[in-house]
């Protein structure tokens, strides 16, 4: 009888496929957890907008609002029992329209923050104007954006959050995440550091920064056990379809 057996006999069912087979594709019908990676917003706003301080106090701008609700709508139908984001204002900005539509709390984690990056992370602006502010910050992400592409790394900014303890950080809290919602689809919304080594840390890759990981795009992920598969990677469809892409040169 179902009520004589073990707990490991009936996670055994749950993660089974057809005949009695495990699912190679972990399926949450089957146990698995399906997980959508989003990056935050676009938060540079112009000058109108900008606060004095760094890049952890500006709020979503103009655009990154508008993307926060094109997300939204793409999530509208479905079906998720979670969400997550890093505690800083423009991953908590983002996940608002799409916790709204589905009536959810965000759930603020500090494992899910960006990569600490010293001297580049643009906390310590020094300007006069709000143009000189919105200039500034542009400008020190950019650098970061340089040295993310062209290295993969960050050893060469003082003081920046060392790979190992950025992976680990990561991949704990996924997996505390993970734990939670056996047979469940759940939104986490981070940074573009954070996502890229975290998946990087998933695939083996030596690179912390393999993707250039764009404002509200989604990576899918799913995960049963020790096991993990990436099924989508930057995915934008739903930028495109509400007209917020950049013209192409």
């Amino acid at each position: 009888m179902d009520q004589d057996k073990t707990d490991d006999e009936q996670v055994g069912q749950q993660e089974s496929g057809e005949a009695g087979q495990p699912d190679p594709f972990m399926g949450l019908k089957h146990g698995g957890v399906e997980l959508y990676l989003v990056r935050h917003a676009d938060a540079l706003p112009d000058a109108a907008e900008v606060v004095r301080g760094g890049y952890d106090e500006q709020a979503l701008s103009a655009l990154g609002r508008k993307q926060a609700e094109a997300l939204a709508n793409r999530l509208r139908d479905v079906s998720l029992a979670a969400i997550y984001a890093s505690p800083v204002g423009r991953a908590i900005q983002t996940a608002v329209p799409t916790a709204a539509t589905h009536h959810i709390e965000i759930q603020p984690v500090d494992g899910l923050r960006e990569i600490a990056l010293g001297g580049l992370s643009a906390n310590n602006v020094a300007a006069d104007t709000p143009e000189e502010v919105a200039t500034l910050l542009r400008a020190r992400l950019r650098e970061i954006a340089t040295i993310a592409v062209s290295t993969g790394q960050w050893e060469s900014i003082p003081g920046a959050e060392p790979s190992a303890q950025l992976r680990s950080r990561l991949t704990v809290t996924m997996d505390r995440i993970i734990s939670a919602h056996r047979g469940e689809r759940v939104m986490i919304v981070s940074h573009a550091g954070a996502i890229n080594a975290y998946l990087a840390a998933l695939l083996g890759l030596a690179h912390d920064y393999f993707f250039p990981t764009a404002n509200t795009s989604i990576s899918v992920m799913r995960a049963q056990g020790s096991r993990r598969m990436l099924f989508s990677l930057n995915d934008i469809a739903h930028l495109a379809q509400a007209g917020l892409l950049p013209a192409r040169e």
